[in-house]
């Protein structure tokens, strides 16, 4: 097998069912099979998708894997990557669409370097803007203090590390960091680095999978020639209070794990000063959102 494609679900029955439709109608000359992870939704979703997809679940092209309790976004990809013999391994969010050549192309590029690697499309937004999650520089102190501080946006090469703004979004390139929303992993690289991180429930995951492989002697790859449509939620809408606590609790989790040995106390000290103020404002944020 080629490819395993990993998709979960959490109570996204409209996003998962274009996602998965995406992929069936697009253009893929190779084998591959699709895991659908449902994290107990208990909205009914996973059945309705069991009744979309039945004849391909009956040969075997989707299998669905339904846990019994909602474990998170790393721990749920990798029942799926324990039970995948694919030479590739495909992280595709519930919430995209692929164009029709986005994922043949980019394992044929993938393939074509002749060494494993972690690879990423241009992930466009709902209004076609880059999502730049897709192609970022890791969080370290400096570069997230100029992101918050908007400071990359007056001088992009110089304070830009965050969201990797010295590597135009049209051209292939390294990069530190990219998306779980579509991440082409190598299975060698699986069976080097290990798993996903399950200490990271939701966030993060992604980026601490690049720093591992980084470290590890490994390329992350940034590939604009092919893309995706990402819906993300939309910064007006309102989100749950554990969805909030989860994105800052990971910023200091990856901090924790990565960072902190490296850094001063004084640093550290003003990280999670930073990180609590974000906190709070996104806390008020939200409140008054409707």
């Amino acid at each position: 097998m080629k490819l395993s494609i990993i998709i979960v679900n959490y109570k996204t029955y409209d996003y998962t069912f274009s996602a998965i439709k995406s992929v069936l109608n697009s253009y893929i000359d190779f084998e591959y099979e699709i895991f659908l992870i449902d994290n107990a939704s208990n909205d009914g979703s996973i059945e309705k998708l069991e009744q979309d997809f039945f004849d391909k679940i009956s040969n075997n092209k989707i299998e669905i894997i339904k846990n019994t309790e909602n474990l998170g976004f790393a721990k749920a990809n990798n029942i799926a990557i324990k039970k995948s013999n694919s030479d590739y391994i495909l992280l595709l969010n519930s919430d995209t669409k692929v164009s029709n050549t986005a994922i043949y192309g980019s394992v044929n590029y993938l393939e074509s370097l002749h060494k494993p690697a972690i690879l990423t499309c241009k992930v466009l937004l709902e209004d076609g803007k880059l999502d730049h999650a897709c192609k970022r520089g890791f969080p370290t102190p400096e570069a997230s203090f100029y992101y918050f501080t908007k400071l990359d946006k007056k001088n992009p090469q110089k304070y830009g590390a965050y969201d990797y703004l010295t590597l135009d979004e049209n051209e292939i390139g390294y990069v530190d960091a990219v998306s779980g929303a579509f991440m082409l992993i190598a299975k060698e690289i699986i069976e080097n680095v290990g798993l996903l991180d399950e200490d990271y429930f939701m966030y993060a995951e992604d980026i601490d999978y690049c720093y591992r492989a980084k470290q590890a002697g490994y390329e992350i790859i940034y590939y604009p020639k092919e893309t995706i449509t990402h819906y993300k939620n939309k910064s007006r809408q309102k989100r749950k209070y554990k969805t909030i606590y989860n994105f800052y609790h990971t910023m200091w989790l990856f901090y924790k794990k990565h960072y902190i040995k490296k850094y001063n106390p004084l640093v550290t000290l003003s990280v999670i000063c930073g990180i609590l103020l974000k906190y709070l404002i996104e806390l008020i944020k939200n409140a008054v959102r409707r």
